[in-house]
């Protein structure tokens, strides 16, 4: 777990002092930490590395300099003490924290929402997926993040020291979202896939129209900054709700769930947003799924994931490794097996959400 358990404290710094991911802070930032923070881990679980059952290290996807420290560090450790090596895939992860806080049977639907990625999948077992859809080009987080940078959040006294996303939620909640109206991605679309950079170019072009009308430059606050914060954030909750709604009604036609115990599980950082989590739990009680979320702290990048999928791989017996000969990171992996193309073929209409929700309405 070594290369993800420093990933979020990491990223948090990066991003804070350099408004963004650089790969060459973030491999750095990795090798000046990695070999302390595994040392207090290992302390404060009161566990050597010699009562270890097995190490379990991220090796996809993901930045590839910092997978590549991680997993040079866990071959090493393999090596010196002789133990069996699992490579865990960043996203299966993500999908399975859940069944270290919950009782959750497979198969589940489940949809990662964070920085990096969004997908809806059906988790069939610990290494069994279905991927129905995923975004096209950048991930809900990651536009959120531009976003706050284009208001200039990090100049606004309430939210200075937040990260974009979080500036976002924070504004949103005192904002007036019918005072912009965003047109929704991929409405002709009948699949499940996303897509987030069309949304965000209709938000800059707001942005530019409201700061000639108020007579600003780049880089000062707007005044209805807080109406566009509410409006690019309902935006966002509308275009996955939409496309998780149709996962569901493609995998109670085809069986692929049961209608009687069918659950959604929602994780990955952008999972801790409350207007978005909100909908999509009023999305799942209309349509007697159940829900469920793993606590905020484990929503995140976070070593506690990568060890607890080890586990289940190691229970499993699936993807238990003695011999590390080949192993190599991979800064872009699939999850599973893609049937997008069969949820498009299906061509399913989703039924108008603001008869079905009334939080959408309001």
């Amino acid at each position: 777990m070594p290369a993800t358990f420093w990933e979020k404290r990491c990223t948090l710094r990066r991003k804070s002092t350099y408004s963004g991911i650089i790969p060459v802070v973030a491999q750095q930032l990795h090798r000046e930490n990695i070999e302390r923070v595994v040392k207090e881990a290992l302390h404060v679980s009161g566990v050597s590395v010699h009562e270890l059952a097995a190490i379990a290290t991220t090796v996809k996807p993901g930045l590839a300099l910092s997978l590549g420290v991680g997993l040079q560090y866990s071959l090493n450790l393999v090596k010196e003490y002789q133990k069996p090596f699992i490579p865990i895939h960043h996203m299966e992860a993500h999908a399975l924290t859940v069944r270290l806080t919950h009782p959750v049977e497979f198969p589940f639907l489940v949809l990662l929402l964070s920085g990096g990625h969004c997908i809806l999948a059906v988790a069939q077992g610990v290494s069994d997926f279905l991927l129905l859809g995923q975004s096209l080009d950048i991930a809900p987080g990651d536009m959120l993040d531009k976003v706050a940078r284009r208001l200039s959040l990090r100049k606004h006294v309430e939210c200075h020291s937040m990260a974009g996303g979080k500036a976002i939620e924070h504004l949103a909640q005192s904002g007036n979202r019918h005072q912009h109206m965003f047109r929704l991605p991929l409405q002709q679309y009948r699949n499940c896939d996303f897509s987030f950079s069309g949304l965000q170019c209709l938000v800059n072009k707001a942005i530019i129209q409201k700061e000639k009308e108020e007579g600003i430059q780049e880089g000062e606050i707007l005044s209805c900054v807080k109406d566009i914060a509410a409006a690019v954030q309902h935006a966002v909750a509308v275009h996955i709700i939409q496309r998780t709604y149709r996962a569901m009604l493609f995998c109670i036609k085809n069986s692929i769930l049961s209608s009687k115990n069918a659950t959604l599980v929602v994780s990955g950082g952008v999972a801790s947003n409350q207007y978005i989590r909100k909908g999509l739990q009023t999305l799942a009680d209309v349509n007697d799924f159940a829900f469920l979320c793993p606590p905020p702290r484990l929503c995140t990048d976070n070593g506690v994931m990568i060890a607890w999928n080890g586990i289940e791989r190691l229970r499993a017996g699936l993807g238990v490794l003695h011999s590390t000969d080949g192993i190599r990171y991979e800064p872009k992996a699939p999850l599973g097996i893609d049937i997008s193309k069969r949820v498009e073929e299906d061509s399913i209409k989703v039924p108008k959400l603001k008869k079905k929700i009334r939080w959408l309405a309001s």
